[in-house]
């Protein structure tokens, strides 16, 4: 989905384009998004193992309050706040995936329809307040809030949802990835072919991106016997880093991907 798109299927003020908080949705996008899904699958991985899970996940959530933060300070969108914001989700929301699975024992099979309700009870809320879902709306600071809730939800569902297909249904971490990068391309065809919605089609396609990237990530970084590359968590993190460094460095020198 493409911010033409969006905009032809939902409700718009003129008030987003003297206070934009959302980039807009290029190709960049999508990549930077997949990057920063398997980054953020490593990085908690990594941080569990080099110190005590539970101070790791405390830490997480203070850098993701801090991001938001300072993402709701800012009256426009700029390109390293938020992108920053959505790193510190995805870190924080593969933890949160992860605690529920390994520190109270809570299977994939609960875990997923668990976060799946939980981002439908978003939705439900955020429509029924604001009367649209799109992003290209997010111009008060309730439908912010409704946006960022949205976005947690969506990482905390895709992180349950790639661990399951991946350990629970056995496909393994590269056969999960090549599930998904197929399941990634039915909303596009779907909303090309047979009229599905701009709006649901991009949300869709926005939860898959996260077990997508996940995938890919933990089959670079874990061991040979359990199927991966055996890169290492530590490297394969750093390599994503500096991928999605480089992306948004380019989106905040050229402002391809805020509104005119």
């Amino acid at each position: 989905m493409t911010t033409a798109q969006l905009r032809q299927n939902g409700p718009l003020s003129p008030a987003r384009h003297t206070m934009s908080k959302v980039p807009e949705v290029t190709a960049l996008f999508w990549i930077i998004k997949v990057l920063t899904t398997g980054m953020g699958e490593t990085a908690s991985d990594y941080l569990a193992h080099v110190m005590d899970p539970m101070i790791a996940v405390a830490l997480g959530g203070v850098a993701l309050l801090a991001a938001l933060a300072v993402q709701f300070a800012v009256r426009r969108y700029v390109a390293w706040i938020y992108w920053t914001g959505i790193v510190m989700v995805s870190v924080f929301g593969t933890m949160a995936a992860d605690v529920l699975h390994v520190g109270l024992g809570v299977p994939y099979l609960v875990s997923t329809p668990f976060f799946l309700l939980a981002l439908a009870a978003v939705f439900g809320v955020w429509f029924a307040t604001e009367r649209t879902l799109s992003i290209h709306s997010i111009h008060t600071r309730r439908r912010e809030v409704f946006y960022w809730a949205t976005v947690l939800a969506t990482f905390a569902l895709g992180t349950a949802a790639g661990d399951l297909t991946a350990t629970t249904m056995s496909l393994g971490y590269l056969g999960s990835g090549i599930v998904f990068a197929a399941l990634i391309a039915v909303p596009a065809v779907a909303h090309r072919w047979f009229g599905l919605g701009a709006i649901p089609s991009f949300w869709i396609a926005y939860v898959l991106t996260r077990p997508l990237g996940a995938s890919f990530a933990d089959w670079m970084a874990v061991s040979h016997d359990r199927g991966g590359l055996d890169l290492g968590l530590g490297p394969v993190t750093a390599g994503w880093t500096v991928a999605i460094l480089a992306l948004v460095g380019y989106l905040a020198a050229t402002r391809r991907d805020v509104s005119r």
